[in-house]
């Protein structure tokens, strides 16, 4: 008989990445952002549908404190859009190999 020994331990930075990445509908924010640049509140709203108002103002501000989006005034306006920081901007790479993946094992569903 082999006696398995775990050893795996959680590593607390993946684990916090997990915990902002995972949450639902923050994937698909950083995607409209790393695709379409610099966008509005409605922009986003219009973009990822599925998403109340009330749950993507919540994200929005939940990725912002994360470090992953910054909230700008636009020059001569009292309005403002949404843009990835650099470490938002640093996700391209891991993003578009999620595209891949998903559209080799989850393309047949869509």
């Amino acid at each position: 008989m082999v006696k398995v020994i775990s050893s795996y331990e959680q590593c607390p930075f993946f684990e916090k990445t997990f915990s902002i990445l995972g949450r639902k509908w923050n994937g698909l924010i950083i995607d409209v952002l790393l695709t379409e640049g610099p966008q509005r509140f409605k922009d986003i709203a219009s973009k990822v549908q599925k998403c109340s108002d009330r749950v993507l103002v919540e994200r929005l501000k939940e990725l912002e404190e994360a470090g992953l989006i910054q909230k700008k005034s636009l020059e001569d306006s009292c309005r403002s859009c949404y843009c990835l920081t650099e470490s938002g901007q640093d996700l391209k790479d891991i993003m578009h190999k999620l595209h891949s993946w998903s559209k080799r094992w989850y393309d047949k569903d869509c």
